[in-house]
């Protein structure tokens, strides 16, 4: 039963935000400037933690429009990096990272970002998450990206029992297709954003309550 409720859960969920989303995107669907290929989704995805999406944009925008290639920024200043991405917060950690990032791909990996979790997770501020999310987006790899979003809606709506973002990983692997595990980010993190908001659940219009222990638990 599982598996039948988050396939149909996504279903409802993909008419209601149909352009998803992902790192970069801003909050009205358009797509950056930007080309949605690994080394660009890597970068942006590393930018956008700890961070709001519409500053994921900017500092996405800022970077990218100075330096577009894995080499530029591998013999880039840190500091004048870190400056570029300043609005994605975090700079002078975030700005090291992304040149360390930059430096191992060119010198260990050929200038290619490997399709590897196990490769992925080696790499400056990249763990499981930020893994999934540049084989999801990047590589048509279908894989279950797990932020926030997806870690308080799932459990949320009870359709997990987890206690951190890589349970719920394993936990909603084990119950969605695998052909649905991009999707699951795709549109979770949008409803979380325009409806599943985390202060104040906006259960009024909500498309998908009838699946929803939250809603089942609280509804007057």
């Amino acid at each position: 039963m599982a598996s039948e409720q988050i396939c149909e859960i996504l279903n409802i969920m993909s008419k209601d935000y149909d352009h998803g989303v992902y790192p970069g995107r801003n909050s009205e669907g358009l797509n950056p400037e930007w080309p949605c290929d690994p080394f660009h989704v890597l970068i942006a995805t590393i930018l956008s933690q700890r961070t709001r999406d519409d500053n994921t944009r900017k500092a996405s925008d800022a970077l990218f429009h100075r330096y577009d290639s894995v080499d530029e920024i591998a013999e880039a200043d840190p500091d004048e990096i870190a400056e570029l991405v300043r609005p994605a917060g975090f700079p002078k950690q975030k700005g090291e990272a992304i040149v360390e990032c930059c430096r191992i791909l060119r010198d260990e990996y050929g200038g290619k970002v490997p399709e590897e979790t196990e490769e992925l997770v080696k790499l400056p501020m990249v763990g499981r998450k930020t893994a999934a999310c540049v084989r999801s987006y990047a590589m048509c790899i279908p894989s279950v990206c797990v932020d926030t979003h997806v870690h308080r809606i799932s459990n949320l709506m009870g359709l997990v029992d987890t206690k951190t973002p890589e349970q719920t990983e394993f936990a909603l692997m084990d119950i969605t297709p695998r052909e649905r595990w991009s999707d699951i980010n795709r549109y979770f993190v949008r409803h979380g954003q325009v409806t599943c908001q985390p202060n104040h659940p906006h259960c009024e219009r909500c498309h998908v309550t009838q699946f929803c222990n939250y809603y089942a638990n609280n509804r007057c």
